[in-house]
Order: C-alpha cells, then sequence, then structure tokens
C-alpha cells in the first residue's frame, strides 16, 4: 500500500546529491530546527520568570517601544505575526496593564496602541527576546542565504500541512 509520504518522495525531482549527503543534511535541518526551538522556549521561560510576560508579548512590547504608538496591523507587520496571533499577544498586555488601547489622534475610528509606565518598567528588567536573538543571527546571511532558508521553510512547511485541497 503506498502511503502520502511514498507518494511525496516519488514526485520529487532527483538531487544531485548522494542519499548519504541528503540524510546528513536532513539531520542538520532536524538539529537545527530543534536548537531553534529550543533557544525560543528557553528565552521565553527566561521572560516569564523574570518579568510575567512570555517571550511573545515581550517581543510585541520592544516592538511597540521602538516606535510610535501604532495599530494592531501596524505590530503585526513589525513583529512578523499575522494581525489575529498579535490581537491575542495585545489583549493579554492590555489586561495585565502593559499596554494601553486609545483611539488614534488622526483618526478616531482607528485604535493606536502604546506602551505603558509599567509596561515601560517591565522592558528595562527584561531579558534579550529569542526573536530579537534570531533575527540578529539572520544578519549574518547573505541577501540569497535568508531567501533560500525563507523558500525552504516554507516549503516544508507546507510539506507538513499537507496538499492543498
Amino acid at each position: 500500500m503506498k502511503t502520502s509520504s511514498d507518494s511525496a518522495v516519488s514526485t520529487r525531482p532527483t538531487m544531485t546529491t548522494s542519499n548519504g549527503e541528503r540524510g546528513d543534511d536532513v539531520a542538520v535541518i532536524l538539529d537545527s530546527l530543534r536548537s531553534i526551538v529550543r533557544e525560543l522556549r528557553l528565552a521565553s521561560r527566561e521572560a516569564e520568570q523574570r518579568v510575567g510576560v512570555h517571550g511573545a508579548q515581550l517581543h510585541a512590547l520592544r516592538q511597540l517601544a521602538e516606535g510610535q504608538a501604532t495599530s494592531l496591523t501596524e505590530l503585526a507587520e513589525r513583529t512578523h505575526t499575522d494581525i489575529s496571533s498579535v490581537s491575542v499577544v495585545v489583549s493579554r498586555l492590555v489586561e495585565q496593564g502593559l499596554v494601553a488601547r486609545k483611539a488614534s489622534d488622526d483618526d478616531r475610528r482607528r485604535l493606536s496602541l502604546g506602551l505603558t509606565a509599567r509596561g515601560r518598567a517591565v522592558l528595562r528588567r527584561a531579558p534579550e527576546t529569542g526573536s530579537s536573538r534570531l533575527l540578529q543571527a539572520a544578519t549574518n546571511l547573505s541577501d540569497r542565504e535568508v531567501h533560500a532558508l525563507a523558500t525552504g521553510l516554507a516549503k516544508l512547511v507546507a510539506g507538513i500541512d499537507g496538499p492543498d485541497d
């Protein structure tokens, strides 16, 4: 019986590397992904222990601190996150009194976000986020390497999610 993973393998283009090299590369990919996930998890845990917010919340706070009051859409762009995820993060930050929502000065229909005094105090005590370390490490890659990594990871995620119907 042919499984979906069998068909995925059989439809791939032939690689110029040997099976051994491909296996080594796959092992490097898995180890690298585990290291990244571990770094993000540990950094998030450290942030939560030190200042009471997890990594994603801290990353959003840092992005808000770097600019003027912003909208949810702008914050989603700055954090490289979808708007629904950033909305959940911001709601929690508002509940904790770290972020304030108010009507925008230039458009009363639009909400702007800004740090509260308590949010600024948390940032002064907060450790560096895993996301910021990852973004900083990416600056060591060439544009071509960043593009290749982005393309490869997107294909990997698409393979995990399964074929489009």
